[in-house]
């Protein structure tokens, strides 16, 4: 007896705390990713945390898993990234690559592989397999043709996101929710039909943004940057022509708008209102692959999956802090040079976090009632040792002598000054807008079978 008990304390934990077995290469309907994701949740939940972003239109949740060292909370210092997959139904790929992604990084790190120790030990990631559950169940296997692109409601959840270029439209929920939950650095949505990253903006209302056919946003260096990461570690995406379908990107990537214009899409309003970098990443040159076909084009992403989470280390992070020492929310913090349309603020705990490619920057910080601060940084090249550059900025109070400087008054632009009332499970009513024009309204071209 004393031999078994001695068994049992050894491998018990082994039995608990890794996946019973390695994860089939398949379509998982909506039922058995929650299963999936809840046996992976109770099987590890030191470094993993499920929980429900709302529901889509015929009740199913929106499940999200988080894993790192503190899942179930945010911690300063540590950055927010998050995949999205499946919000087009009928675009299934990228659901069976982030289900493999978490037993990969699940196995890993109870392997003691140091690539995913890094990952989990630096980065809070936040998985959502399927964003169109309902689209999923409608959805046709044809590979380019069929139905289930749509949520129940005939929406096209790409169409469907608050546009800084197209003035007021109704809103898809449970993300914009989500997004004002967690203060995400960077994401990307996986998408099927084409092989290429495609970075914002995707819309454009002819303005300074429009160059060379290309609707350039204040940040397109680091865009490049990150969808390079993704296109150059991928098995073919970088050579910019897997599908042959006379569709050329050059190194594997295209900027949205040049591609062809998309009003309303999530990575512009991702950038533009939750300051998260987004990438569109087009995974597969069939929306709907065969079964046999999955394991090749896992091995074709696993290294591009794992390689483009690390970059949420680019640049510099840290806190800002006021004259009494106290960490304060929406400070602004900008970047000379980089003028984006909704300023970057620090978040509930003074945090701010600046994707950027190793140089020299000039930061400017502005907060009512301290001086304005500006500090030029060095800031190197963060990935590789699994962290930005940390840099706090401390705030001076103005003379109290109204006479001296005027305290220093932080405007919002037009654009970004609404209010989101959020209900329980991350769902939004009555957007607040004030000031934002609705003459910008652009005409775009919506495709039905990309994006």
């Amino acid at each position: 007896m004393s031999s078994l008990l001695l068994l049992l304390v050894f491998f018990l934990p082994l039995l608990i705390l890794t996946p019973a077995s390695a994860l089939e290469f398949r379509y998982h309907n909506n039922h058995e990713i929650e299963q999936y994701l809840r046996q992976i949740n109770a099987s590890n939940p030191d470094i993993t945390h499920l929980y429900s972003i709302g529901q889509s239109v015929r009740g199913q949740q929106l499940w999200v898993l988080a894993l790192g060292l503190s899942p179930h909370r945010h911690t300063v210092g540590t950055p927010e990234f998050k995949y999205v997959a499946n919000m087009h139904g009928n675009e299934v790929l990228g659901r069976v690559l982030l289900l493999q992604l978490i037993d990969d990084l699940v196995r890993g790190y109870r392997n003691n592989e140091t690539w995913s120790l890094q990952l989990l030990n630096s980065t809070r990631i936040h998985i959502l397999p399927s964003m169109n559950p309902d689209g999923f169940d409608d959805a046709g296997t044809h590979c380019q043709y069929s139905q289930g692109r749509f949520n129940q409601n005939g929406i096209d959840l790409n169409r469907n996101f608050p546009d800084a270029f197209a003035g007021l439209r109704r809103q898809s929920r449970a993300v914009i929710g989500w997004l004002r939950t967690e203060s995400f650095v960077l994401s990307a949505n996986l998408h099927g039909g084409a092989l290429v990253a495609s970075y914002p903006y995707d819309n454009s209302n002819g303005g300074s943004e429009l160059v060379g056919g290309a609707s350039i946003t204040p940040d397109d260096d680091v865009f490049v940057h990150l969808a390079k990461v993704y296109s150059h570690n991928h098995g073919s995406m970088h050579q910019g022509d897997s599908c042959n379908d006379n569709a050329l990107f050059l190194d594997g990537i295209t900027n949205g708008y040049q591609w062809y214009p998309l009003s309303g899409g999530m990575q512009d309003y991702n950038y533009v209102w939750a300051q998260c970098l987004e990438l569109t990443l087009e995974v597969s040159c069939c929306k709907f692959p065969p079964v046999r076909e999955l394991p090749a084009l896992w091995t074709e992403n696993k290294r591009a999956l794992r390689a483009y989470i690390q970059q949420v280390h680019l640049g510099v992070k840290g806190r800002v802090f006021d004259a009494s020492g106290a960490p304060v929310q929406n400070a602004v913090v900008e970047v000379k040079g980089r003028r984006n349309m909704c300023p970057f603020r620090t978040d509930q705990y003074g945090e701010y976090y600046r994707l950027l490619l190793p140089g020299n920057y000039t930061f400017t910080v502005t907060y009512p009632g301290h001086e304005v601060l500006t500090e030029t940084l060095n800031v190197p090249y963060g990935p590789d040792q699994y962290s930005a550059m940390k840099h706090d900025f401390l705030l001076q109070r103005t003379p109290t002598d109204p006479t001296q400087v005027k305290p220093t008054q932080v405007k919002p632009t037009p654009t970004c000054n609404y209010t989101l009332h959020l209900e329980a499970g991350g769902a939004i009513t009555r957007p607040t807008w004030t000031g934002l024009s609705v003459g910008l309204w652009f005409v775009a071209a919506l495709r039905s079978i990309t994006a």
